[in-house]
């Protein structure tokens, strides 16, 4: 009786032990985050942490594939392990180097130009190498309300991007109804005075015009007169 009780609480506790073993997500990861998380940011730094998982090997190399809407040419190394570097690929990049020790995480960081505008969730597929040839592939790509993929690709969360400024319309010019200034009426002015003297002017024709007329009259007369003094 006591031996049938024993295996009973064994296989009790071994079923306990298998069904936390299955519900405990996968306990290495790799992790991405970002200085500015937001869509459409620029001059983003990423910085991405590789946990080691092999007991036989170090990691030695880590290659990411980017999401829609970023491109290798937009990645620059900016933190790796010593002696790491970063090769451009078709469709991501890979950061390699020396392998590290066993146990030991990797870290690294990229500088992109600028993060894709239209999405707010962002997943690296990874491929962790090890120098034993072990490789990790987190490539799982995480759904919103289900559980954890065993291996998740790395993923971004990020705010949506923000609204473009709206400029407001130039306002109308103004009409002015102030009445002409002195300047305006000069003109007309200068008009007016041309006006009065050409009026001027006439009168003072026709006045030279009488005295010319009057002096020949007189000059007519005064020869009249002397003819008739000089007849018998």
């Amino acid at each position: 009786m006591r031996i049938k009780l024993r295996l009973v609480m064994l296989a009790a506790a071994a079923g306990g032990v298998a069904a936390a073993t299955l519900a405990t997500p996968a306990w290495a990861h790799v992790e991405v985050a970002a200085d500015k998380p937001q869509a459409g940011a620029r001059d983003v730094t990423l910085t991405f942490t590789g946990e080691a998982e092999s007991d036989s090997g170090g990691i030695a190399s880590e290659r990411v594939v980017l999401p829609a809407g970023m491109t290798p040419s937009d990645v620059r190394l900016k933190k790796a392990p010593k002696g790491w570097k970063l090769t451009p690929g078709s469709d991501g990049f890979t950061v390699a180097g020396p392998a590290l020790k066993i146990g030991e995480d990797a870290v690294w960081a990229v500088t992109v130009a600028q993060l894709p505008t239209n999405s707010t969730t962002l997943s690296f597929k990874t491929l962790e190498t090890y120098s034993d040839g072990q490789i990790s592939r987190w490539i799982e790509i995480p759904q919103d309300g289900q559980p954890e993929p065993d291996n998740p690709a790395p993923t971004l969360k990020v705010k949506a991007a923000a609204a473009p400024a709206t400029s407001s319309p130039a306002p109308s010019p103004a009409v002015s109804s102030a009445p002409p200034t002195a300047a305006s009426s000069a003109p007309a002015a200068a008009q007016d005075l041309a006006d009065d003297s050409s009026g001027s002017g006439g009168t003072g024709l026709w006045v030279t015009v009488g005295i010319v007329a009057a002096i020949a009259v007189a000059a007519v007369a005064l020869l009249m007169v002397r003819q008739r003094r000089g007849r018998p």
